[in-house]
């Protein structure tokens, strides 16, 4: 059992439109108050990554250019060790655009953008508005139910494979598609969602959560009022109290 979390950013300077760097801080501040240690790293384009050098791999969004340039790169320099690292029990956390690439393909306009196949899902870029708003869902990651409120931006539909289990069921927004009720993806210790704001500082249960997965320990509590304010305010902002 590791007492320092081994966090690699996939993409930083490319996939990081939402803030999304706002998530490894949390991850970091949650480790150190506990006193963990907290190292991070990060594999860009034409970088090799080592299945084993993280407890964590996280990839956040990007723009439509930015993602296509990284679609190609993700599947020739990184698939088969996300595919290692995933089944060697390593957490896999994807946002928005980073979550599309965790499926099959990506289909946008008259361009097929390849993804990694790490669980069974695709997305198409349909006619309609783009689902944008404050959303919330129920999620359970072991202990129970929990709320995960968040913020939505995408004009792709994600539509899951029928073994996928989604990561959760809306209670307010659009989710995958605006269709079928549910949100993200949750296969083991893979977890891709469309929810940011950024994610984790309005949902730090979730950090605290994955650091539990991540590390095989038991963390414990921490004076969160503030956290749980932040918490409260993206729910109502989604409608839910």
């Amino acid at each position: 059992m590791s007492e320092t979390l081994r966090v690699c950013a996939l993409y930083p300077d490319l996939m990081n439109i939402y803030a999304d760097r706002g998530n490894i801080a949390v991850l970091r501040a949650r480790c150190e108050w506990r006193g963990l240690g907290f190292e991070l790293s990060a594999s860009g384009m034409n970088e090799r990554l080592d299945p084993r050098g993280a407890d964590l791999f996280y990839m956040g969004g990007g723009q439509d250019r930015d993602q296509a340039l990284v679609a190609q790169d993700m599947v020739d320099t990184k698939r088969e060790s996300l595919h290692e690292a995933a089944a060697s029990g390593a957490v896999v956390l994807a946002v928005c655009g980073g979550y599309q690439l965790l499926g099959h393909s990506y289909h946008l306009g008259g361009q097929e953008l390849p993804g990694i196949g790490l669980v069974d899902l695709y997305t198409v870029r349909e006619e309609g508005p783009r689902l944008i708003g404050n959303c919330a869902i129920e999620a359970d990651l072991g202990t129970g139910p929990r709320i995960v409120a968040g913020f939505e931006n995408h004009g792709g539909r994600t539509y899951l494979g029928a073994g996928e289990q989604p990561l959760g069921r809306v209670l307010n927004g659009f989710g995958n598609n605006g269709k079928d009720g549910f949100e993200g993806v949750h296969r083991d210790n893979v977890i891709g969602t469309y929810l940011h704001g950024p994610l984790l500082p309005k949902n730090v249960w979730l950090a605290d959560r994955l650091i539990e997965i991540a590390l095989g320990i038991e963390l414990a509590p921490l004076d969160d009022i503030m956290e749980e304010a932040a918490h409260m305010s993206a729910r109502r902002a989604a409608g839910v109290a």
